[in-house]
């Protein structure tokens, strides 16, 4: 069922399935963690990155289309994990995606992670509004591309 990811979010994903419970949550808790620090050409440059404001939690994103891929930088507050982690798995799932990847990732693929056993469904919309925005870009990115 994850012919549709890349490969890294496929095994990411996968992890997930594989969690029962309150594992899903430390495992999530883990890539919250995990998020890396912002490069230092976006340190304390807010504003050189998007905000995702449908995401209730401040949420800020870059992205650099290099020669091998998408590397998504995200600014998550730290007493926000459960979004910090789903930055995190973005970030991670996501390395070296094409924008036509992005394009045809499946909007709702966190569902499988089995996710909303754990969390609430309003948190949740962090994961869907991030989701959304990556894919905005990767739009925005292939609309700008000479063909």
């Amino acid at each position: 069922m994850n012919e549709t990811l890349p490969e890294r979010l496929a095994e990411i994903v996968e992890d997930f399935r594989l969690c029962q419970g309150r594992e899903k949550l430390e495992l999530l808790l883990q890539y919250a963690e995990s998020l890396p620090p912002l490069p230092a050409h976006l340190e304390g440059r807010l504003d050189a990155m998007e905000s995702v404001p449908e995401c209730m939690t401040p949420v800020s994103v870059a992205v650099e289309w290099l020669a091998d891929g998408a590397v998504f930088h995200f600014a998550v507050p730290a007493e926000s994990p459960t979004v910090r982690g789903y930055a995190a798995i973005i970030a991670e799932g996501l390395r070296g995606a094409t924008p036509e990847d992005i394009l045809h990732l499946p909007s709702d693929f966190y569902m499988r992670m089995g996710l909303q056993e754990v969390v609430t469904s309003q948190r949740l919309n962090g994961m869907a509004a991030i989701v959304a925005h990556v894919k905005r870009l990767a739009l925005a990115r292939l609309e700008e591309s000479p063909r």
